[in-house]
């Protein structure tokens, strides 16, 4: 990772079509350098300062922004006018704000669901993609992780998950967190959201990490993460299943270079996405990180998502 940068600016800017949501923005590294926009996890993660140090800052001009509902964005945990559209259009008007006629386009996980269809909506604004963990928000893929796949090798943390919710409403667990993150009392959506969120922090990584578990205590961050994760999963992220996928789809972006790193023990967005994207599109770089999970934090991915930065900026795109 590069050295800790700060920010030459930030700021923050009206959401597309909304009155409502402000969205948190900031800018590091070099002005006159190369755009990359960082597009974060979750939905609802936010971004954190360590983001910046993938990105040369001699090199990039380094953007990233929190999304509707995450981070210091305002209002926090709303879900209302927030779906994966808008915020591709945010990304629209952040670019404009900033006078940007093309940028790399850099996100893992959910980040890389939003890179994909960012792309798709607007080929002629990306550069390159670097993106990490791939998502598609297929059914099979959210059924694995909240309902039946991962629960297989971390017993002890899905029993954690299973707890707030009544036997009987086990065979849907995602419509059971649903109701109880809207809930009208306060006790019970917040004791569904720090169990939503510990279950994600708790399998992150090929290592169990203890920072990462404690995060899912903080009141803000668990609410903000449990309520928007849930609300796109529930509305199958507002597209066809498979959508990002399609032939059509990535015939608008085939010509963009991407570079795509996957953790082999990834239990959150396994390797089969990573796989079903290259296939669907052979042109990419795909690298599987041989002794990884699914954070961005491990080492094997990190160092292998500097380099992609880095070979993306060398290529004067």
């Amino acid at each position: 990772m590069y050295p800790p940068v700060k920010p030459y600016e930030s700021g923050f800017f009206p959401a597309a079509n909304s009155d409502k949501h402000k969205l948190y923005y900031e800018a590091s590294g070099n002005k006159q350098g190369d755009p990359v926009v960082f597009l974060h996890g979750g939905p609802g993660g936010g971004t954190d300062p360590k983001d910046r140090q993938f990105f040369n800052p001699e090199k990039y001009n380094i953007v990233l922004f929190d999304q509707r509902g995450a981070g210091k964005s305002t209002p926090s945990a709303e879900l209302e006018n927030n779906t994966t559209w808008d915020l591709v259009k945010d990304i629209e008007v952040l670019r404009q704000k900033l006078g940007v006629t093309k940028w790399h386009v850099f996100g893992g996980s959910w980040g890389s669901t939003l890179s994909l269809a960012y792309a798709q909506t607007h080929p002629d604004r990306v550069k390159s993609l670097v993106i990490r963990g791939i998502f598609t928000l297929r059914q099979s893929e959210l059924r694995f992780f909240y309902q039946d796949g991962s629960s297989h090798l971390f017993p002890e943390q899905w029993e954690e998950y299973l707890a707030p919710i009544p036997e009987d409403e086990r065979g849907d667990m995602m419509k059971a967190y649903h109701s109880r993150l809207n809930s009208s009392d306060e006790n019970i959506s917040l004791a569904a959201a720090k169990a939503w969120a510990k279950w994600e922090m708790a399998t992150s990584r090929l290592i169990v990490s203890e920072d990462a578990v404690a995060q899912a205590e903080k009141d803000d961050f668990a609410t903000a993460f449990a309520r928007i994760e849930n609300h796109y999963f529930i509305n199958e992220g507002f597209m066809r299943d498979g959508q990002l996928l399609e032939k059509q789809e990535i015939d608008k972006i085939r010509h963009i270079p991407t570079i795509v790193v996957q953790g082999r023990y990834d239990v959150i967005c396994p390797a089969t996405t990573a796989w079903a994207l290259k296939r669907a599109w052979p042109e990419i770089t795909l690298h599987i990180i041989p002794d990884a999970g699914h954070s961005s934090r491990e080492p094997g991915i990190e160092k292998k998502l500097v380099e992609a930065a880095d070979i993306m900026v060398s290529k004067g795109l």
